[in-house]
């Protein structure tokens, strides 16, 4: 019987920084690697990255050698709107070989921070219903579902809408 690959130490404490320009070939793999389908376009991640609305969140961690380039492994999109203190927590990716690591709750943490940065009190999402480990997160982190919203998702899958206050 074959033995499962290990999964490796665990994750070095990731950097977590706005991601600019030089990101975004790094951060389109990801959104390829990290999603089966509604995957945001190049065009809509370059837009994201400049727009003064939104937050790209870019978590890296070292290159395997030390002295390599260090690797993207997770990005949370966060927009905001003027006059309003809700921020919506757009998309949060996590490389499939760094799932269950925490780096998730990572990135949650920081587009929190940003939220509050920016004068937001309050934070808002959509999740997969199929999403168990999504949906985990957020309850544990105190998020309330408070609609429901069918056929959200390009293949049809309903969203829960969660929110909570920052």
């Amino acid at each position: 019987m074959p033995v499962p690959a290990p999964r490796g130490d665990a994750l070095p404490e990731p950097l977590i920084r706005t991601a600019d320009l030089a990101d975004l070939d790094a951060l389109v793999a990801l959104e390829h690697a990290a999603f089966a389908t509604d995957r945001a376009e190049r065009r809509a991640i370059r837009h994201a990255i400049r727009s003064p609305s939104m937050d790209v969140l870019a978590a890296l961690i070292p290159g395997p050698d030390g002295d390599r380039e260090p690797v993207l492994v997770g990005a949370a999109v966060l927009e905001r709107r003027r006059g309003s203190r809700i921020a919506r927590l757009a998309s949060i990716a996590v490389a499939p070989n760094r799932g269950g690591l925490g780096l998730g709750g990572k990135l949650l943490d920081a587009a929190e921070a940003e939220a509050r940065a920016h004068g937001c009190d309050r934070l808002r999402l959509e999740v997969r219903a199929d999403n168990g480990a999504g949906i985990r997160l957020y309850e544990r982190r105190g998020y309330t579902r408070f609609a429901v919203q069918p056929a959200y998702y390009e293949d049809g899958m309903e969203a829960w809408r969660y929110e909570r206050g920052l």
